[in-house]
């Protein structure tokens, strides 16, 4: 008779069929550990239906959710799941080694902590030397301790979290909202614990171009003003925030400097050149949005394109 799992690992997923079969060869490696645990795709309307890619691995369910979003495909997947334990990791992610275990273990260690977000890296394509997309990102995306320990959320690329505590909280927001920030802070304001753990890590791919940035970038400031209070004293604080933003990567020389994420000077000044590319870009960018009001028709804009929903690309636009 199959175990019952410890874990169940929810993966969303749309149009990404090779990254997610190297997601799930990554997590089929766990299994080594001893420790048993369901995988859940939920597809959220690809093209082609991942089912070949799911049935070529073990102890694999593959669902559909038809309304769009990583949310609302989570939360598909937690209706499904059986395990005490449920992890959540991204289409285009792959759990490194130990990341069951790891997950387990954090729990088993430490019976008061609710949630936990783990470390993710950036992959290279040259693992000596990043280009400036990847310099960037390793510096400034996906920092989930800061998340976890400052801000009282864990990103969902890599996330884990009780059943039961899950469930209390209650599910997820879709695509128009920063579903994990909102859930996450939601768990903490009713007293669960959230707790950082740096050995439970996944890698992702870096953004494939500077323009494939600016686009995530968009829908992150879109939304940053969708939720900003209204009035003219709200504007005007809305637009020396944008003022700050345009100076602030001389700010970022000096945090630079000190990063121990970034092999040499190189990859520092690369990444320094496209911070302060992009804040530049973003304080223009606040600027047109407050003049024009067009939030939502810049978040409407992604929703109707390509973005791989499965990879959450909310989560992935957070850049600092």
């Amino acid at each position: 008779m199959e175990p019952f799992p410890a874990v169940s690992v929810i993966i969303p997923h749309l149009n990404e069929p090779e990254k997610l079969a190297e997601c799930l060869r990554a997590l089929d490696s766990q299994r080594v550990d001893g420790i048993p645990f369901e995988v859940i795709v939920v597809d959220n309307g690809s093209r082609i239906s991942p089912q070949a890619v799911c049935a070529a691995f073990e102890g694999v369910r593959l669902a559909r959710e038809d309304t769009p979003g990583p949310g609302p495909a989570r939360n598909h997947g937690v209706d499904l799941s059986r395990a005490a334990i449920i992890a959540f990791i991204d289409a285009d992610c792959m759990a490194a080694e130990g990341w069951i275990a790891g997950i387990v273990g954090f729990f088993d260690a430490n019976p008061d902590i609710d949630v936990i977000g783990g470390d993710i890296k950036v992959a290279w394509s040259d693992p000596r030397r990043p280009n400036a997309v990847e310099a960037y990102e390793s510096a400034y995306c996906y920092r989930n301790r800061l998340y976890v320990e400052r801000h009282g959320y864990a990103a969902t690329g890599n996330m884990a979290v009780r059943g039961d505590v899950f469930r209390a909280v209650g599910p997820f927001g879709g695509i128009g909202t920063m579903e994990d920030t909102e859930w996450g802070q939601r768990a903490t304001a009713q007293g669960y614990r959230i707790a950082y753990a740096p050995d439970v890590c996944v890698v992702t791919p870096s953004c494939r171009s500077y323009a494939e940035l600016v686009r995530r970038y968009d829908r992150h400031i879109a939304h940053e003003f969708g939720e900003w209070p209204s009035g003219p004293t709200a504007m005007a604080k809305w637009v020396a925030r944008a003022g700050v933003v345009a100076v602030s990567p001389l700010v970022e020389i000096v945090r630079l400097a000190r990063l121990a994420g970034l092999p040499d000077w190189r990859a520092r000044a690369l990444a320094w050149g496209v911070v302060a590319r992009l804040r530049l870009y973003r304080a223009g960018r606040m600027l047109s949005i407050a003049l024009r009001n067009d939030a939502n028709e810049v978040v409407g804009r992604w929703n109707r394109g390509d973005a791989p929903t499965g990879s959450n690309p909310v989560e992935m636009s957070r850049r600092t």
